[in-house]
Protein backbone atom coordinates (compact mmCIF):
# COMPACT_ATOMS: atom_id res chain seq x y z
CA UNK A 1 0.00 0.00 0.00
CA UNK A 2 1.43 3.62 -1.07
CA UNK A 3 1.81 5.31 2.21
CA UNK A 4 -0.29 8.27 0.75
CA UNK A 5 -3.55 5.76 0.69
CA UNK A 6 -6.07 4.96 3.30
CA UNK A 7 -6.34 1.46 4.36
CA UNK A 8 -8.99 -0.47 1.90
CA UNK A 9 -11.32 -1.18 4.87
CA UNK A 10 -12.05 2.41 5.85
CA UNK A 11 -14.16 4.69 3.93
CA UNK A 12 -11.58 7.82 2.62
CA UNK A 13 -15.06 10.16 2.87
CA UNK A 14 -16.37 9.33 6.12
CA UNK A 15 -16.51 11.92 8.95
CA UNK A 16 -14.39 9.72 11.31
CA UNK A 17 -11.80 8.88 9.37
CA UNK A 18 -11.40 12.79 8.79
CA UNK A 19 -7.98 14.68 10.88
CA UNK A 20 -9.22 17.67 9.64
CA UNK A 21 -12.57 17.04 11.23
CA UNK A 22 -10.49 16.26 14.70
CA UNK A 23 -8.03 19.21 14.43
CA UNK A 24 -11.84 21.45 13.61
CA UNK A 25 -13.82 19.73 16.73
CA UNK A 26 -10.89 20.33 18.99
CA UNK A 27 -10.13 23.76 18.24
CA UNK A 28 -13.95 24.47 18.69
CA UNK A 29 -14.10 22.73 22.22
CA UNK A 30 -10.86 24.27 23.65
CA UNK A 31 -12.32 27.89 22.55
CA UNK A 32 -15.46 26.88 24.43
CA UNK A 33 -13.57 25.58 27.32
CA UNK A 34 -11.46 29.05 27.59
CA UNK A 35 -14.35 31.15 27.27
CA UNK A 36 -15.55 31.25 30.63
CA UNK A 37 -11.76 32.01 32.04
CA UNK A 38 -11.04 34.45 29.48
CA UNK A 39 -14.63 35.90 29.95
CA UNK A 40 -13.54 36.75 33.74
CA UNK A 41 -10.59 38.82 32.26
CA UNK A 42 -12.99 40.95 29.55
CA UNK A 43 -10.97 39.09 26.57
CA UNK A 44 -12.42 36.99 23.51
CA UNK A 45 -9.66 33.84 22.71
CA UNK A 46 -8.35 35.42 19.65
CA UNK A 47 -7.64 38.72 21.93
CA UNK A 48 -6.12 36.65 24.73
CA UNK A 49 -3.71 35.44 21.67
CA UNK A 50 -2.89 38.93 21.01
CA UNK A 51 -1.70 39.81 25.00
CA UNK A 52 -0.17 36.00 25.03
CA UNK A 53 2.09 37.23 21.76
CA UNK A 54 2.47 41.00 23.64
CA UNK A 55 3.26 39.76 27.20
CA UNK A 56 6.03 37.36 25.74
CA UNK A 57 7.81 40.03 23.78
CA UNK A 58 7.71 42.95 26.52
CA UNK A 59 8.13 40.51 29.33
CA UNK A 60 9.37 42.25 32.46
CA UNK A 61 10.56 45.09 29.57
CA UNK A 62 7.55 46.74 29.11
CA UNK A 63 8.06 50.45 29.16
CA UNK A 64 11.68 50.28 27.89
CA UNK A 65 10.48 48.63 24.34
CA UNK A 66 8.97 50.28 21.37
CA UNK A 67 6.33 48.55 20.70
CA UNK A 68 5.65 45.35 18.67
CA UNK A 69 4.82 45.59 14.26
CA UNK A 70 1.69 44.72 13.40
CA UNK A 71 3.12 42.20 11.18
CA UNK A 72 5.39 40.36 13.63
CA UNK A 73 1.82 40.10 15.58
CA UNK A 74 0.12 38.67 12.32
CA UNK A 75 2.80 36.71 11.50
CA UNK A 76 2.81 34.83 14.96
CA UNK A 77 -0.67 34.18 15.15
CA UNK A 78 -0.95 33.48 11.72
CA UNK A 79 -3.18 35.69 11.11
CA UNK A 80 -4.31 38.77 7.80
CA UNK A 81 -4.06 42.54 8.97
CA UNK A 82 -7.68 42.58 7.78
CA UNK A 83 -8.62 40.37 11.05
CA UNK A 84 -6.16 41.43 13.52
CA UNK A 85 -7.23 45.15 12.96
CA UNK A 86 -10.58 45.21 14.80
CA UNK A 87 -9.04 43.06 17.17
CA UNK A 88 -6.00 45.30 18.24
CA UNK A 89 -8.59 48.30 17.99
CA UNK A 90 -11.04 46.58 20.57
CA UNK A 91 -7.95 45.76 22.69
CA UNK A 92 -6.89 49.73 22.27
CA UNK A 93 -10.51 50.38 23.38
CA UNK A 94 -10.17 48.67 26.24
CA UNK A 95 -7.21 49.97 27.34
CA UNK A 96 -5.08 47.18 27.01
CA UNK A 97 -3.26 48.59 24.46
CA UNK A 98 -1.98 51.51 22.19
CA UNK A 99 -1.39 51.85 18.65
CA UNK A 100 1.11 54.00 17.46
CA UNK A 101 2.99 54.48 14.25
CA UNK A 102 6.51 53.62 13.89
CA UNK A 103 9.23 56.64 14.43
CA UNK A 104 11.22 55.99 10.97
CA UNK A 105 8.39 54.48 8.85
CA UNK A 106 4.69 56.02 8.99
CA UNK A 107 3.38 53.13 7.44
CA UNK A 108 3.75 51.09 10.14
CA UNK A 109 1.79 50.35 13.57
CA UNK A 110 3.28 49.41 16.31
CA UNK A 111 1.40 48.27 19.41
CA UNK A 112 2.47 48.93 23.00
CA UNK A 113 1.28 47.71 26.59
CA UNK A 114 -0.49 49.41 28.76
CA UNK A 115 0.03 49.82 32.78
CA UNK A 116 -3.56 48.03 32.35
CA UNK A 117 -2.75 45.15 29.99
CA UNK A 118 0.86 44.82 31.98
CA UNK A 119 -1.77 44.56 35.35
CA UNK A 120 -3.67 42.02 33.45
CA UNK A 121 -1.20 39.53 32.95
CA UNK A 122 -0.47 38.66 36.50
CA UNK A 123 -4.25 37.63 36.11
CA UNK A 124 -4.11 35.88 33.55
CA UNK A 125 -1.36 33.49 34.42
CA UNK A 126 -3.39 31.06 36.04
CA UNK A 127 -5.38 30.66 32.88
CA UNK A 128 -2.92 27.51 31.47
CA UNK A 129 -2.75 25.54 34.86
CA UNK A 130 -6.67 25.63 35.14
CA UNK A 131 -7.30 24.50 31.84
CA UNK A 132 -4.73 21.86 31.88
CA UNK A 133 -6.55 20.64 35.75
CA UNK A 134 -9.84 20.56 33.66
CA UNK A 135 -8.70 19.01 30.57
CA UNK A 136 -7.79 15.43 32.69
CA UNK A 137 -5.06 15.39 31.33
CA UNK A 138 -1.24 15.11 33.30
CA UNK A 139 1.40 17.21 32.42
CA UNK A 140 3.35 14.15 30.58
CA UNK A 141 0.15 13.31 28.94
CA UNK A 142 -0.31 17.20 27.83
CA UNK A 143 3.53 17.63 26.39
CA UNK A 144 2.92 14.15 24.40
CA UNK A 145 -0.05 15.08 22.81
CA UNK A 146 1.41 18.94 22.09
CA UNK A 147 4.40 17.38 20.77
CA UNK A 148 2.68 15.02 18.14
CA UNK A 149 0.15 17.80 17.43
CA UNK A 150 3.06 20.45 16.31
CA UNK A 151 4.58 17.90 14.31
CA UNK A 152 1.42 17.54 12.45
CA UNK A 153 1.27 21.19 11.69
CA UNK A 154 4.63 21.35 10.68
CA UNK A 155 3.98 18.78 8.28
CA UNK A 156 0.44 20.40 6.98
CA UNK A 157 1.31 22.88 4.28
CA UNK A 158 -0.26 25.92 3.59
CA UNK A 159 -0.12 29.29 5.78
Amino acid sequence: MNKHQVPTDQDPLKLDNQICFLLYTASRKMTAAYRPLLTKLGLTYPQYLVMLVLWEYFGAEAGSKQGIKVSVISQKLQLDNGTLTPLLKRLEAQGLVTRSRDLEDERVVRIGLTDQGITLKSSAAKVPATMLCDSGLNPEQFLQIYSELKSVLNKIPGM
